[in-house]
């Protein structure tokens, strides 16, 4: 068994390494929320151009201003389809930051526990010592009363 200094040092790197690993989850988890957002703001801007362009065209419009919506509504749908794929990497890259996170804790978890484990077993023996001390203290105290 490891002894009780040598698990606090791997206590402590894989502590190190936890918060490392959470901090980069933060960060991964932020850059998926500004995905969503930026996602969100596009669609919700084809959204408005395209009321837009409906309540316009009930007023009439050329060719060429057609032609221009049709241009954009692309433009704005490559982008969506763009940022989409922005959304999924960034999720995908949040998901291992998460298994890498979940990973590093498992560690610490695990020295932590054979840490306790080694205390409780050098409690016990601590008590055992005592008892055959007190046992033998007994035993003379006995011999001599005697």
């Amino acid at each position: 068994m490891a002894s009780t200094s040598q698990l606090e040092t791997l206590i402590d790197m894989a502590r190190t390494e936890t918060d490392d690993a959470a901090k980069r989850l933060g960060a991964a988890l932020k850059a998926v929320s500004d995905a969503e957002d930026k996602l969100n703001m596009l669609i919700g801007y084809r959204d408005e151009y395209s009321r837009k362009f409906l309540a316009n065209q009930q007023a009439g419009i050329t060719p060429m201003a057609y032609r221009n919506f049709q241009a954009f509504m692309e433009k704005l749908d490559s982008a969506i389809h763009g940022q989409e794929e922005v959304l999924r990497h960034t999720r995908k890259r949040g998901e291992l930051e998460k298994a890498t996170w979940q990973a590093a804790e498992r560690k610490r978890v695990s020295y932590c526990t054979l840490r306790d484990r080694e205390a409780t077993k050098q409690q016990k023996l601590e008590a055992k010592r005592d008892q055959k001390a007190m046992d033998e203290h007994a035993s003379r105290q006995a011999f001599f009363r005697r």
